[in-house]
């Protein structure tokens, strides 16, 4: 299964390296706020649904983040941004570990967000311009495993803490970890290039402007963007449902110490590590869109099995590792679908766009369940609002065509010479 990996030269290998480290330290220092949900609730006497909403505003300023970092990216290229966007989210993390109360803490995961987003936004396009069109799937999947390696090593970070030092430091230490990934962009800088085709359609097109952020709502794109951004709101919001809430979940729910929610935790990123590497290989196999569908209906069954069928912990423990790895399939065909569906001249503002502003309707749904589960239980309300986004993924993907085995370059405008 590795031996096309081989087949890649020097800067395919190096660009997949640059991409997977920024999106494994996103991951890193995304993933620190739902270890310290119940922390902070306990400590400042929040409720769940302004515990949601910190959540929330993350994920929804991100959109714009990633929106305007795509628009840039297409300006100024995509490794450059790259940079930037990885220093944002370091220095922001660091920056909620001396935060005093909700609305500090609020202000600063909203700034963190917009690097979070960002970073997304030009590393996919950016790998999926670089990588041949033969191997694209896999090779932009294998950079999103990045994303259970970051959030497994931010689950081990939070364990230990937790372990060793008073809850009410272990927090702050742990956010404050979070300025390391800046430490990487001195590799991007001195390895990575821009992309030759990103090169080439720039002397032809030498300057983008403010108008170019609607770019993917211009005639020809217009139903696309909106039908794509749809079913990246179904597929991000089903994850968030999740993802936020469950270490909440297992610690009051489920009444395990924090560093026994650890310990679950890790179990179900390796979950998410096979469901990383089986949506990278299955997007190439079977095409984007059946990839995309295994998923989310696997993702409804899951999930309803996981919160409604009675089990102990030792067997919800195991039942982890199947649920997050039919979740976290559907998100390797992410950027290459995208890549194949836009041309080069809007792909950067096209995509963080799409990527983003379906992110940012996903993003209402940890608020939502933080209210609703003060009137009904936590694991019902995940499961339902779960179990919804995932079937508007489904009514999108019926809508929308597969771009398995399509080149960039038929993607682009036809010369008129």
């Amino acid at each position: 299964m590795l031996a096309w990996f081989g087949e890649l030269n020097r800067k395919e290998r190096q660009t997949m390296g640059a991409c997977f480290g920024g999106w494994a330290l996103d991951a890193f220092d995304v993933q620190m706020y739902s270890f310290v949900i119940p922390t902070v609730i306990a400590l400042w006497g929040l409720s769940r649904g302004e515990a949601g909403l910190i959540g929330t505003v993350t994920l929804l300023i991100s959109s714009l983040g990633g929106w305007f970092s795509g628009t840039l990216a297409d300006r100024f290229g995509r490794v450059r941004m790259l940079q930037v966007t990885i220093l944002w989210y370091s220095i922001f993390t660091f920056l909620c570990a001396f935060a005093q109360n909700f609305e500090q803490l609020f202000v600063l995961r909203a700034l963190h967000g917009l690097g979070f987003g960002g970073e997304w936004a030009a590393g996919a396009v950016l790998m999926g311009e670089v990588i041949r069109d033969k191997y694209r799937g896999r090779g932009v999947g294998i950079v999103q495993t990045g994303w259970a390696i970051g959030w497994g090593v931010s689950a081990l970070v939070y364990t230990a803490l937790y372990a060793f030092l008073p809850e009410t430091i272990a927090w702050r230490v742990l956010f404050a970890i979070g300025l390391v990934p800046a430490f990487f962009v001195f590799w991007v800088r001195r390895h990575i290039d821009e992309p030759e085709i990103f090169r080439e359609r720039r002397r032809d097109r030498p300057s983008v402007g403010v108008q170019h952020l609607f770019a993917a709502f211009d005639g020809p794109y217009l139903w696309t963007t909106v039908k794509v951004t749809l079913m990246v709101a179904g597929a991000q919001g089903s994850g968030y449902a999740l993802g936020i809430w469950m270490p909440t979940y297992l610690r009051t729910v489920r009444g395990l110490s924090a560093t026994g929610t650890g310990g679950f935790l890790l179990v179900q990123i390796l979950g998410a590590l096979c469901g990383f590497l089986l949506g990278s290989y299955l997007s190439d196999a079977i095409g984007r869109k059946w990839t995309f569908m295994l998923s989310a209906v696997g993702s409804v069954a899951m999930i309803l099995i996981y919160m409604f069928v009675p089990m102990g912990n030792a067997a919800l423990l195991f039942v982890g590792v199947p649920l997050f790895a039919v979740f976290l399939i559907k998100f390797p065909p992410m950027g290459p679908f995208m890549t194949e569906l836009y041309p080069t001249s809007v792909r950067g503002t096209a995509q963080g766009f799409c990527y983003n502003a379906g992110r940012a309707i996903g993003s209402f749904l940890p608020s939502a369940i933080g209210f609703v589960s003060e009137r009904l239980a936590l694991g019902t309300t995940i499961a339902l609002f779960s179990a919804f986004a995932s079937g508007l993924m489904v009514v999108m993907l019926l809508l929308l065509p597969e771009t398995r085995g399509r080149t960039l370059q038929s993607l682009e405008p036809v010369s008129a010479d």
